[in-house]
Formats: C-alpha cells, sequence, structure tokens
C-alpha cells in the first residue's frame, strides 16, 4: 500500500509541505491527528472546500485522524485572506447556525463515530479570552514588519485592512496551538491561500512547546486556464441542495472542459487512479462518459446516491439519451400565479433560472431564452395556459432546463 503521502501527491493533492521527510516518517510511525478549519460564514461550504474535505477523508482512510475545527470565535471576525472587502459581521446566533449546517455537510465524508474525526470549535477557548494575556502569550512571538508579508494582508491593504481582520493570524496560530495542547495535534492542513496563517501556528507551538508541527497546502481548485472552479452564473456552487439543486450541481460537472476531467476525477472521487486513468486514455468522444462519471461520483458524494442517479436520469432525458423525464428541474404553480407572473421574464426569475427579472430581460434580449423550443425574442413575452399542455420547458442557453407545470 502507497504512504498517503504518496497517494496525495499522486492525486494532485499537495501544493506546500514543510519538514516533509520528517512528515514522512511520522506517518509510519504513529497515528497523526491532523486538522482543517472552517469558518462559518455562511450555512453552507462550497465547492472551494471540496478539495481540503477530500484530503482530510484521505487521510483518515489512511488510518489517521482528522479534527474539524469550526471557527465560532473567528467567523465572528472573518478572514482577510483572497478578499478586498470587509466581510459583513455576524452575530453568535447566525455562527452557531452555520456550524450545525456545515457538520451536517461533513458528516457525508468524514466519519464522526466513536474514535473517528473529532468536531471541534474554537469560540470556546477564543469567545472568553483575556486580551492582555493573549498578547502577552501570544502576539509577542508575531513580528509585525513580517506579518504584513503574507499575502493574506497584502490584498487588503490596498482598501484598508483593519485592525479587526490583523489579529485572524494570531487567532489560528492560537487554535493549531491550543489543539496541540489539547489533542496533540501536530499537523494543520488546508487550502493554499491559507499558507502564511498555518506556518504562523506551527511557528508558533514550536517557539513555545519546543515540539515539532508540521503544515500541508492544497492548490485551489482551478481549470486549466488556472482561473477558480465552482462559480456559476448564478454565484458560487454551494454544497447545500436548498442553494444549488442537485441536478445544477451534477450538470456543471457534466460539462467541464475536457481538459480538467482527469484532475476533477483524481481530487473530487475516490475512484482508484488506474480507474481514471482508463476512463481518460482514449481522450475525444470517450470523455464524454468521464464527465458522467465525474458527475455521477462527486453528486454521489455531496447529496447522496439516489439525487446523484436522478440527476443522471434528467440529463438523460434532456439530451435526448432516454432516461426518465421526472427527474427534470420542474416548478409547480397555481393559476393565481401565473396570473401574476404572466411573461416570461417572471418566470425565469420565479423559478430561478434567472437570479432577477432584470437578469432576465437580459438573457432574453442576448437570444439565450426558449419556452417550448422556440426562441423568445420580446422581453415582455407572455404565456398562455395553452403553453403548459405538456410542462411549460424553459431553457437558458444551451444547458439549462427547467419545466413549469400547472397545479391541477
Amino acid at each position: 500500500m502507497p504512504h498517503i503521502l504518496d497517494s496525495l501527491k499522486e492525486r494532485g493533492f499537495i501544493a506546500q509541505i514543510t519538514f516533509e521527510e520528517r512528515l514522512y516518517e511520522l506517518f509510519e510511525k504513529e497515528r497523526v491527528t491532523f486538522y482543517v478549519g472552517f469558518d462559518p460564514t455562511a450555512d453552507s461550504l462550497h465547492v472551494g472546500h471540496f478539495i481540503p474535505i477530500m484530503a482530510m477523508a484521505h487521510l483518515q482512510r489512511a488510518g489517521h485522524r482528522p479534527i474539524a475545527l469550526m471557527g465560532g470565535g473567528t467567523g465572528m471576525i472573518g478572514d482577510p485572506s483572497g478578499r478586498t472587502d470587509l466581510r459583513k459581521m455576524l452575530t453568535e446566533e447566525m455562527v452557531q447556525h452555520n456550524v450545525d449546517n456545515i457538520q451536517k455537510q461533513l458528516s457525508r465524508l468524514i466519519d464522526f463515530g466513536e474514535d473517528g474525526a473529532i468536531l471541534e470549535n474554537n469560540a470556546h477557548w477564543l469567545m472568553d479570552l483575556n486580551y492582555i494575556a493573549f498578547l502577552r502569550e501570544v502576539g509577542v512571538h508575531f513580528s509585525v514588519n513580517r506579518m504584513l508579508t503574507a499575502e493574506c494582508y497584502k490584498q487588503r491593504m490596498e482598501q484598508g485592512l483593519t485592525f479587526l481582520e490583523f489579529n485572524y493570524m494570531l487567532m489560528q496560530a492560537y487554535d493549531f496551538w491550543k489543539l496541540n495542547q489539547l489533542y496533540d495535534c501536530k499537523l494543520e492542513v488546508g487550502g493554499d491561500d491559507q499558507w502564511s496563517n498555518i506556518l504562523a501556528g506551527a511557528d508558533l507551538i514550536r517557539r513555545k512547546e519546543q515540539k515539532e508541527a508540521f503544515c500541508i497546502t492544497f492548490p485551489l481548485l482551478t481549470n486549466s486556464q488556472g482561473k477558480k472552479m465552482g462559480k456559476t452564473a448564478a454565484g458560487a456552487m454551494w454544497l447545500d441542495a436548498n442553494r444549488m439543486s442537485p441536478y445544477d450541481f451534477y450538470q456543471y460537472w457534466r460539462n467541464v472542459d475536457d481538459a480538467d476531467v482527469e484532475k476533477c476525477l483524481k481530487l473530487l472521487t475516490f475512484l482508484p487512479l488506474e480507474e481514471i486513468h482508463g476512463l481518460c486514455a482514449e481522450g475525444g468522444a470517450s470523455l464524454n462518459h468521464a464527465k458522467e462519471v465525474l458527475a455521477t461520483e462527486v453528486t454521489k458524494l455531496i447529496h447522496g446516491e439516489t439525487e446523484a442517479m436522478s440527476a443522471h436520469e434528467a440529463a438523460k432525458a434532456l439530451f435526448g439519451k432516454g432516461g426518465d423525464d421526472a427527474n427534470i428541474p420542474t416548478t409547480v404553480i397555481g393559476r393565481e400565479t401565473l396570473a401574476e407572473n404572466g411573461r416570461v421574464v417572471d418566470l425565469l426569475a420565479l423559478t430561478g433560472v434567472a437570479k432577477s427579472k432584470g437578469e432576465g430581460r437580459r438573457l432574453i434580449a442576448g437570444g439565450g431564452v426558449s419556452v417550448n423550443g422556440e426562441k423568445v425574442t420580446d422581453v415582455d413575452q407572455k404565456v398562455t395556459e395553452a403553453d403548459f399542455a405538456e410542462g411549460l420547458m424553459l431553457k437558458k442557453g444551451k444547458k439549462v432546463y427547467h419545466r413549469v407545470t400547472l397545479e391541477g
């Protein structure tokens, strides 16, 4: 069986790593406790979190112990990494609601059972922290000059970095030190945009405890052109079915660029590498099957097998390959609702195919909308009950379909 670090490298997970040779030895010698932090700034994780979660799962399957650290304390401030503006301030109640939802999502891939992964919340030690004691205990080990060279702060300097955000690195470092004390946690892993913050925690442990601590970062999920994946016209790709339907989630992966299929299969599924190489070896038309496998496997991991197969069947029905059309995304409306939303643009907004009526008008004006196979050219085009005889089919662009039916 290959070493877990070799497996992660083969699948493309490793971006940066500290004391690599010593970490190889440590993984062979003992069950390593490691942690990943999740700031609960929303009630759902998104595709950007997917790579760290998959890495956690691989490490746990190799026999090591994950800590999923919820940022109930740091989430009250917000990480400045990758931001050009100040994050929205959340209440304690909002943060706790987000934490509860995120835990449910993580449980699909991470085992929190007996002797399994640990769920922690840094609110337990940050919310009642004495500020003077914190400065004396932690702040003394940090150079402001060095902190300002960190990429996470550079990006905020032009807009104005608040002192609130400036504390974030110290708090994340404190988290690592605290977890080291509580659980003998020796490794922090996370996205490559967290490199400066993760290094700060390992350095704090070495300074205060004279103990070894390690860091691994993972690449951000980007396409072959180097652009972040997981963005759609409707915004971020959330892992919550209430924010993004399993069908739309499936379709995103079904339509990735040919050049990105193999990388996504390696990073976002548990399929063996030999099977992935076989799926992608021939290229060309055979990649369509590889994309279907990718979409099905990823949707299965996030939404479960039933939703994944429903999305697969709906896609087959829509694109002329048979399948069960009962799984096509559908909105049922009453006749009173139709009377109040009698234009195509109203239905686009009502069903969520467009984020707003304004966006719907722009889509129609650009020739990107059809109803029952006919292109819509008038931004004020109306619909009638006759259009709903077999269910009115809205289409946006080449790939987005949504059926609207009338009650009764």
